[in-house]
């Protein structure tokens, strides 16, 4: 599980159990650690981690494009598991630095938020899905009829990835062999 969030945001987070908890930064929406059941390894900050088979690499990064003077500091993460190696970029704020960049070489599946404001906008999303060039890039943390705070609509990222539409997929399953060779977007559908 990633950023487990709690109902603030305007969605139900159910009733999920995790091995493995990662958290980008201690923010409500980001950090809702208890919501999550079973006895999960929590995972908080930069560094590498192995639990269970699943190597965690945390890469250290900013919640805002002032280096962290505004909203503070943020953890990306790189998950790789089953030889997929998948990135979860949290609340990042700026345009990842070559540094970043070349430890994220590898990722096959990019979840980034695209949704401005808190985070990177489409147009720097989609200058980090150039720099990155994952298999698969899943936007996250955009506007929708639940959401309950001021987010950019998904469609500004699909205009800046040059697509019109996509269609909303209730689940994903990723293994090596079927990963596209050029980049593609997958929107997942949400929980109402």
């Amino acid at each position: 599980m990633t950023d487990p969030y709690d109902r603030s945001l305007g969605y139900s987070i159910g009733k999920i159990a995790a091995n493995i908890v990662t958290v980008s930064h201690h923010h409500p929406d980001h950090d809702c650690v208890a919501a999550v059941g079973g006895k999960p390894k929590i995972v908080e900050g930069p560094g590498e981690y192995e639990i269970s088979d699943v190597i965690i690499t945390g890469i250290s990064s900013f919640h805002d494009d002032q280096r962290g003077a505004i909203r503070g500091k943020n953890t990306a993460y790189l998950i790789e598991l089953d030889e997929v190696t998948v990135c979860h970029l949290g609340d990042l704020g700026h345009v990842p630095s070559s540094e970043q960049v070349e430890e994220m070489s590898d990722v096959d599946v990019l979840l980034t938020p695209v949704g401005g404001v808190s985070t990177i906008n489409a147009a720097t999303a989609a200058e980090t899905v150039s720099l990155v060039q994952p298999k698969i890039v899943i936007p996250m943390h955009f506007k929708t009829e639940v959401v309950r705070r001021e987010l950019e609509p998904l469609d500004r990222f699909l205009k800046e990835m040059g697509l019109k539409t996509v269609t909303p997929q209730p689940k994903l399953t990723v293994i090596k062999t079927s990963l596209p060779t050029q980049t593609q977007v997958v929107v997942l559908d949400y929980r109402r």
